[in-house]
């Protein structure tokens, strides 16, 4: 049998890491797929960089955990296809967390509403979501 936890200990889980990663962080949009593991050496081209608000994520509840408040950048730095995401900390040097990005029903880690970024384009994160495992 693999180990189960309850509701409570998952959700406390997912509520440790906004506050292990802090507030004000940075999330990147990039181009290619992630690298092996968040220490390893970021890849692609930077295609977006926003700051996310103080509380960016609601609290855990059912042992998940989503986006809180709006995630646009009215501007991105660059032109590409967004192929993955990085939440870094506010000072932009340590990567916390990272994943797939994709449009809206693609199956991403993360959605966007477009995937095909020019510089200067204003962008929104639709969805963002973390659940625990071990349930």
């Amino acid at each position: 049998m693999s180990v189960q936890l309850s509701v409570a200990v998952r959700n406390a889980r997912l509520d440790q890491i906004e506050t292990t990663i802090g507030t004000a962080p940075i999330l990147r949009i990039r181009s290619g797929a992630p690298p092996a593991n968040c220490a390893a050496t970021r890849t692609g081209t930077v295609l977006a960089t926003l700051t996310l608000p103080s509380d960016w994520m609601a609290a855990a509840s059912g042992g998940s955990k989503a986006l809180l408040g709006t995630w646009e950048d009215t501007s991105a730095d660059a032109t590409g296809t967004a192929g993955m995401w990085e939440i870094m900390d506010s000072s932009a040097t340590t990567c916390h967390a990272q994943g797939t990005v994709t449009a809206t029903g693609g199956g991403g880690d993360m959605t966007v509403d477009n995937t095909s970024f020019v510089a200067a384009q204003d962008f929104k994160v639709n969805s963002f979501t973390l659940t625990d495992g071990n349930a």
